[in-house]
């Protein structure tokens, strides 16, 4: 919820599902040399399903970290599509876990 908060300027939401495993991904190496100092390579990482409890109001991107310039909702089946190439598995994988919680209305 911390990191929900520190990205999109809200943490007004619940968590109704987990992903059973942690994905890994591997930065590409042209890029892994310039971010994070060349220090790491990729990240793995724990997903969540969130179920938003607030108003679209409440999405803030003009945080203190600012990481997005822009959101909106989607269909689930199309996220992978809309990601940055070397991470497209793992939103596959997660699309996967979570596609029985969406909406269709978003």
């Amino acid at each position: 919820m911390r990191e929900l908060l520190d990205e999109i300027g809200t943490d007004k939401a619940e968590i109704i599902d987990e992903q059973p495993s942690e994905l890994k991904y591997d930065l590409p190496p042209e890029i892994s040399r310039k971010i994070w100092g060349g220090r790491y390579r990729g990240q793995m990482q724990r997903w969540f399903a969130l179920r938003f409890t607030g108003r679209d109001e409440d999405i803030r991107l003009d945080s203190h970290t600012r990481e997005f310039e822009a959101w909106k909702w989607e269909n689930i089946d199309r996220l992978p599509d809309l990601v940055v190439g070397f991470k497209r598995d793992i939103y596959e994988q997660v699309v996967e876990a979570f596609r029985h919680l969406a909406q269709s209305e978003h």
